[in-house]
């Protein structure tokens, strides 16, 4: 009988392993970061919830998400875009309400019909769709788009609320969807794998009631394989209220993000991600 405690003990903190929320990315799903190493802990929140944004049984990437800006700090995932339809439904982060509620990513109506759960409550944990209502001149952006996804599950799984913040609608269409679109197909060539973290600094204004942090940048950086011996890498960064974004070197941007951020020096690659 003992034995079996033990065997059930030992199953229940397996499973525990497989949970959406995790301790840390390195233990869950290291396969979004190059070389198994995501970004330091320079960018790191007061209150900080680490997903490995599951789906359908499966992870498809990685968020560092801000409990009290209700916003992601960054969104980390492998670029293979393909054709395809964008979803319309937007889903939510059940686990942000604690650890008993389901692993993957649901829609807000299911949590309510199913679950037992109030919209209070949701609302609580992190961003909900009423947030995002009646935005002027803001739209829903993506952190990971749902683009540069090949099949019809992984572009599902990009449209939660944990990967969106408010982004200058303008940007969102112009210059951000150019890079995302163009400068990223153009920049890829060659490469076998594609890393990608995306990120968002968080700003001085909010939206809903003050609930829902209005990022003051957006950023991008790719770190890319091209063989075992050789590497590329970028970033970009935009203002989140002007139409332009800046293409630098990974060096850059990261001296650009910790003035931003004002404290440690931040790294988000692996140092065998060339820097100038």
């Amino acid at each position: 009988l003992l034995l079996l405690l033990l065997l059930q003990v030992m199953a229940s903190c397996l499973w525990l392993g497989h949970s959406e929320l995790v301790t840390s990315f390195e233990s869950s799903c290291p396969q979004f970061f190059f070389r198994e190493t995501p970004p330091n802990d320079a960018l790191e929140p007061e209150n900080p919830a680490w997903i490995c944004q599951r789906y359908k049984n499966q992870y498809y990437f990685a968020t560092l998400y801000d409990r009290d800006r209700r916003i992601p700090v960054y969104s980390a995932y492998l670029y293979q875009p393909g054709p395809g339809k964008r979803p319309k439904t937007w889903l939510v982060e059940p686990q942000l309400m604690g650890v008993t509620y389901p692993k993957t990513m649901e829609r807000e109506w299911t949590l309510l019909n199913h679950y037992g759960v109030s919209l209070e409550q949701l609302s609580k944990s992190q961003a909900i769709l009423q947030d995002y209502k009646n935005l002027t001149g803001l739209n829903r952006g993506h952190l990971n788009p749902s683009g540069h996804h090949d099949n019809s599950s992984s572009r599902t799984a990009t449209f939660t609320l944990t990967n969106i913040v408010p982004q200058d609608a303008k940007l969102n269409g112009g210059a951000w969807n150019n890079y995302e679109q163009r400068t990223m197909m153009r920049r890829t060539q060659g490469c076998n794998t594609t890393y990608v973290v995306v990120g968002a600094v968080p700003g001085n204004s909010y939206i809903a009631q003050g609930r829902v942090n209005k990022p003051s940048h957006l950023w991008s950086s790719a770190c890319c394989e091209v063989d075992t011996n050789h590497r590329k890498a970028w970033g970009v960064i935009a203002e989140n209220d002007k139409n332009e974004v800046q293409l630098l070197t990974l060096g850059e941007l990261e001296d650009v993000l910790t003035q931003l951020y004002g404290g440690d020096q931040v790294s988000l690659f692996d140092n065998d991600c060339p820097r100038e």
